[in-house]
């Protein structure tokens, strides 16, 4: 996947209608999700302003049936050996200091600062039912960090719980953590791990959940990252998985792959639109 620089090249006084007229039919994924994110329209919006329903269901990053309703839930997968939600163990649902946007570091009592490249995890949650965003809902999300430890579980980690977090999607169901790029480990391919709740409240108790996923990273951002200081080990990883071998998402990866903007030296942005 290509990795794109790119600015906003519509101003903001014709607002999305004009930008709809002046993109027309034509109109592709990319642009319907630029106007999206600049926006907050749903797809009920973009049908009064014309927008036909396969545009539309480029918007949302979902599938839509003649009907208007959605089809195309995110996958469930596994949530792996290591969630830190008490399904196995250690539990960081109910600790204070949990709900924060910026994960890079420890919480709770302990310390500890995970290093590396930047990264931004911008999530959009829409029901796979309506459309619609899902507002106060709760994500929970955790990863590796750059050596491929987990956080309570891998060896030299364990006294550590960065790269976990708990946050609450706003009105138009968008949820953005501040972390940091993850490794690629053996055996897998670069990822980061998610569950959604329905709301913060219920993000307490891991029975509460109602989607468990997977974020496959991008060859080419992950190429460019591991290629700088400390991720050394993860060019020879890389080089030994596809994404069609991997045990996660050698199924199909269309709807958990998310679309890279920014480079190493300012810092990435993740994005991935989730139906649930």
């Amino acid at each position: 996947m290509t990795i794109h620089n790119h600015h906003d090249d519509h101003d903001d006084f014709g607002g999305l209608h004009r930008d709809l007229l002046q993109t027309g039919a034509s109109i592709d994924r990319r642009q319907m999700l630029r106007l999206a994110t600049r926006f907050g329209v749903g797809v009920g919006a973009l049908h009064l302003l014309g927008c036909g329903a396969a545009e539309a269901d480029a918007l949302t990053g979902v599938v839509t049936d003649s009907s208007g309703s959605c089809s195309s839930k995110v996958p469930e997968e596994t949530a792996g050996p290591y969630p830190a939600d008490s399904s196995n163990g250690p539990n960081v649902l109910n600790q204070t200091g949990v709900v924060r946007r910026d994960i890079r570091s420890s919480f709770a009592g302990l310390t500890g600062t995970a290093e590396g490249i930047p990264l931004s995890i911008a999530l959009t949650l829409v029901s796979a039912s309506t459309c619609l965003p899902l507002a106060n809902h709760a994500v929970y999300l955790w990863h590796c960090d750059r050596a491929g430890n987990y956080s309570l579980y891998s060896a030299g980690a364990t006294n550590q719980n960065y790269l976990r977090g708990v946050q609450a999607t706003d009105a138009t169901g968008k949820v953005s953590f501040t972390s940091i790029y993850p490794a690629c480990y053996s055996g897998r391919w670069p990822h980061l791990h998610f569950e959604v709740y329905p709301s913060l409240s219920a993000a307490t108790a891991v029975a509460n959940k109602v989607a468990t996923s997977q974020i496959a990273l991008p060859k080419a951002s992950s190429d460019l990252v591991y290629a700088t200081s400390g991720y050394q080990q993860s060019i020879t990883n890389l080089s030994r998985i596809t994404l069609a071998t991997d045990m996660v998402f050698s199924d199909g990866a269309s709807l958990e792959l998310a679309t890279i903007t920014g480079d190493v030296a300012g810092g990435m942005t993740a994005s991935l639109t989730v139906a649930v």
